[in-house]
């Protein structure tokens, strides 16, 4: 079998390449070039940059595999890199890692190296298992490695990519993978992780569209739920929803931003109480598992990365949008960042939330 890796040039993917070349398979390494510029923040690498793109060709050289640098620099700004922007200033707080997934290197990268090269499949260095379960079908299940599961960043793959991906990392700790590259002496075996959004080059994201003018920044009102007017805000992409530190603001108690109002350009503040929600809603959904197979009593929700997963009370489909109840109460999600569903450990699929 004639496997791509998509090759980052880091740990992970590298250990990958160098787990399937073991086990026999005919292994050729992908890089993606999505970047110009290098950009490393204190030893931590955090772009998909040319630096890179040498560190996975080292790699390749050293395993003794084909190596193939793609050049998707424009594909990028404009699947991922625009959408985050557009979002911005449509006061979301969008999730370009998991865009990325579903536009760039996973979903449109898996069937473009079938095309052009001929591979049966295409692996990553996600830790993520991919299972074929007798009720639900093929499906996203979490990694073992909990503390690393990125299947949430999964959940706008569309479905029909999941039969050209594999995910070999899946039953792995990562402690096990770095181990498995310093023993085979991989020459990123000591490479850091990268922890930030790949093209801000370690700042935040508000700091990134300021620095490129990306964004028309405009001092606003923060208004207290009361509708008392607190003071001013310096940008709406400086604040998300449940944000309490930096306010700027004096009031007898602790203040949480409630809601963004791009129409009139205002910071909504309250109570923690006021915070807090029964239902959460999102559209554009990609299911993974028909909903006649969901089972209620095991599902719960994340959204966002980390979050711990939330029990659901019940939800409602239609027209490709689904509001879910929970359980308890729970503090609002950021519109515009990705709703990710579970069951158990199964992903059965996400939508951007409203």
């Amino acid at each position: 079998m004639r496997i791509a890796v998509g090759m980052s040039g880091g740990v992970d993917s590298s250990t990958v390449a160098l787990l399937l070349k073991e086990k026999g398979f005919d292994v050729v390494g992908i890089t993606l070039k999505m970047s110009s510029i290098e950009c490393s923040i204190d030893g931590i690498q955090v772009c998909c940059s040319p630096d890179d793109v040498r560190d996975a060709k080292k790699v390749a050289e050293y395993l003794g595999i084909e190596h193939y640098v793609i050049d998707w620099e424009d594909i990028f700004r404009k699947k991922v890199i625009d959408y985050f922007v557009n979002a911005y200033r449509e006061g979301l707080t969008p999730n370009p890692c998991a865009i990325c997934n579903r536009e760039v290197k996973t979903g449109l990268l898996a069937l473009y190296v079938r095309e052009v090269l001929g591979v049966d499949k295409l692996a990553t260095g996600h830790y993520i298992r991919l299972e074929e379960d007798k009720d639900l079908g093929l499906v996203i299940k979490r990694g073992k490695d909990k503390t690393k599961d990125q299947s949430y960043f999964m959940a706008l793959v569309k479905k029909e990519v999941l039969n050209h991906l594999i995910f070999p990392l899946g039953n792995y700790l990562k402690e096990e993978v770095r181990k498995i590259a310093e023993e085979h002496s991989l020459p990123v075996s000591s490479k850091k992780e990268s922890f930030e959004i790949c093209f801000t080059a370690g700042k935040t994201p508000a700091e990134y569209l300021k620095e490129n003018s990306l964004y028309n920044f405009e001092e606003g009102d923060i208004i207290h739920i009361s509708s008392k007017k607190l003071g001013k805000h310096k940008g709406l992409p400086f604040y998300t929803i449940g944000q309490r530190r930096g306010l700027g603001v004096r009031w007898n108690k602790p203040l949480y931003v409630i809601e963004k109002d791009n129409t009139t350009n205002s910071i909504i503040v309250g109570e923690r109480e006021y915070l807090l929600t029964e239902y959460v809603e999102a559209e554009s959904l990609n299911l993974f598992v028909e909903p006649n197979k969901w089972n209620k009593d095991n599902i719960c929700i994340q959204g966002r990365y980390r979050q711990k997963c939330l029990p659901i009370s019940d939800y409602r489909l239609e027209n490709g949008k689904i509001k879910i109840s929970f359980k308890e109460p729970q503090e609002k999600f950021a519109k515009g960042q990705v709703l990710a569903i579970y069951q158990e450990d199964t992903l059965l699929g996400g939508g951007i939330i409203t």
